[in-house]
């Protein structure tokens, strides 16, 4: 009779993730900055009485609240140093401590969850030396969770310490940040990565690729968990062999060759090559999405080249091959050229991501960007013009920034949309910092100090300002102003401030709106610019091109937010 082992004594797979989680300081990865705090802390006797742990999914932080855990519970006294693994240290780490209670806040959210934490809190550690509390995603606790929260963690018993995790920082309350210690773990590069990876496939005996590593670390976007998952499966997927073709395959990326090839012809504005070539990666399990990422990626490492050459060239998780052709492209290529194609890239990934058909948005992105390979940049422009014929020549108004009608708009313009900046003689003064608060400006600066948006535009669009001294603001008002404004003005003036505010309105008199005199001046630009011969050279050499903006020559300043020119300055 043939028996049949049912299986009992085989022991059961643990995920790399798990089976190579850090159990010791030491073997924590990029977060070296947080391990000597520790260390510091520790050997002064000053442990905290909360401590907040905050980075990207899967960068350590429950594991590191074990960790810290486990070090303040050591039996020989509080360290980061520990050399021996006692049954406790074990508990600690696998979690099934009686004294080191662990609670997800995702799923107990509210405030009797937390109540019985409070209750729980005056009765001493069973075993060690602290009782402690590890709270994972305390950012999901409600508003009232955190107030039963506050008083318990501002002083706590003695033996009680607190360890918080969370991805979204922003969303715990600053009463509880306050109280606590916090620690930003690191997202980490992907050559540390990289590196860290080649070590795990050795010690499991598998024969991993350089650029298969180097592919999954960049995948994995700074999250060692998210990395080791990737190569779990990479295992899998290649029967103990890890190669670059594979993990290709499964991550849905092409070849980085095929990439820099796509890249090379639109760039050199062969768009029929181009989408030739993603249409040939798509059919080879390609995702639009994916391989246009890929495109950026390699117009920011290119960029980099031009910038940072020996710094951007020690990143080891870039191949030989896009180290050899990406110098060949930075020394060839413009920082125009690649900067408007990250811009057109950007923009183009929302419309792959969102549309119905991602290789069709995909194809309508290659040729616009192949389009714009051909557009010189505007200092080469503006020298052309200069060297033609010369004409009888006004006085230069402010430079003209140009696009083709085809060419990509910015996503809050229409296609005829025209942007100008008015000189800086005709803006208002400057505004600056200053609390003695004597001009309108100082009043629009407040506003938007205080990120009020509405009270800004309210007072740019709907206040004649008169006069404005410390405690009272004299104006009138536009016909279409809502009844209550000045009441509004008074009230908010006060609360930012401090110091009551007298708001009087005349019936009368006041300059014109801030608005209104910033869409004066615009136009004013635009039928200058209009009117010069270089520009009209311009506007000649391009059919359909439009006037995007004016600005002032020899100042970086910004559009204004304002609404389009009238008809006439179009």
């Amino acid at each position: 009779m043939t028996e049949i082992s049912s299986g009992a004594n085989v022991p059961g797979y643990r995920v790399l993730a798990r089976k190579y989680r850090p159990r010791t300081f030491p073997d924590l990865i990029g977060q070296e900055a947080m391990v000597r705090t520790l260390t510091n802390a520790f050997s002064l006797g000053r442990i905290a009485q909360g401590f907040m742990l905050t980075g990207v999914r899967g960068i350590g932080k429950t594991t590191t609240a074990r960790l810290i855990a486990r070090a303040i519970n050591y039996p020989s006294r509080p360290t980061v140093d520990m050399p021996e693994m006692t049954p406790q240290c074990e508990a600690i780490l696998e979690s099934r401590h009686m004294d080191v209670i662990e609670m997800d806040a995702a799923s107990n959210t509210g405030v009797d969850d937390v109540r019985e934490i409070i209750d729980s809190v005056r009765y001493a550690p069973i075993e060690l030396r602290y009782k402690v509390y590890i709270i994972d995603e305390v950012h999901m606790l409600s508003k009232n969770a955190f107030n039963a929260l506050l008083k318990t963690l501002e002083e706590p018993p003695p033996h009680v310490k607190f360890i918080f995790a969370t991805t979204e920082i922003n969303k715990v309350p600053v009463t509880i940040l306050s109280r606590c210690q916090r620690f930003d773990l690191k997202r980490l590069d992907a050559a540390v990565l990289a590196t860290h990876y080649a070590g795990i496939a050795e010690k499991e005996g598998v024969t991993a690729e350089p650029d298969a590593l180097a592919m999954i670390a960049r995948a994995a976007e700074g999250s060692v968990r998210d990395g080791l998952s990737l190569l779990d499966q990479a295992i899998a997927y290649g029967s103990d062999q890890v190669k670059a073709s594979d993990v290709a395959v499964m991550l849905g990326q092409m070849d980085r060759t095929r990439i820099i090839d796509l890249f090379d012809a639109v760039m050199a504005g062969d768009a029929a090559k181009a989408l030739a070539e993603i249409e040939d990666q798509y059919r080879n399990s390609g995702d639009p999405r994916t391989i246009l990422a890929d495109v950026a990626d390699y117009v920011h490492w290119v960029t980099r080249l031009k910038v940072v050459k020996g710094q951007a060239l020690s990143d080891t998780s870039r191949t030989e091959v896009e180290k050899t052709r990406g110098q060949d492209h930075a020394a060839r290529l413009g920082m125009a050229h690649l900067t408007r194609a990250w811009s057109m890239l950007l923009k183009g990934l929302r419309e792959v991501e969102y549309h119905s058909n991602p290789l069709m948005a995909a194809e309508m992105l290659l040729i616009r960007l192949a389009h714009a390979a051909d557009f010189p940049p505007a200092e080469e422009l503006v020298k052309s013009i200069k060297q033609s014929p010369p004409a009888e020549r006004l006085a230069p108004p402010p430079a003209a920034q140009l696009l083709k009608r085809d060419d990509p708009m910015p996503p809050t313009q229409g296609p005829l949309a025209v942007k100008s900046v008015p000189s800086p003689s005709a803006l208002p003064p400057v505004i600056t910092e200053t609390r003695a608060f004597s001009s309108f400006t100082d009043l629009l600066a407040l506003a938007g100090e205080k990120r009020d948006i509405k009270l800004k535009s309210d007072l740019e669009r709907l206040v004649r300002p008169i006069r404005v001294s410390p405690g009272q603001f004299e104006m009138s008002l536009e016909p279409s102003a809502p009844p209550g404004l000045a009441n509004e003005i008074s009230r908010k003036l006060e609360a930012f401030t401090g110091m009551r505010w007298m708001v009087l309105v005349a019936k009368e008199g006041g300059d014109l709106p801030v608005a209104a005199r910033q869409r004066e001046t615009r136009d004013s630009l635009f039928r200058m610019a209009r009117e010069n011969p270089d520009v009209q050279e311009a506007l000649k050499r391009f059919p359909g091109a439009e006037i995007l903006n004016v600005r002032a020559p020899d100042k970086s300043l910004e559009p204004l937010n304002m609404s389009e020119p009238d008809e006439e300055s179009r």
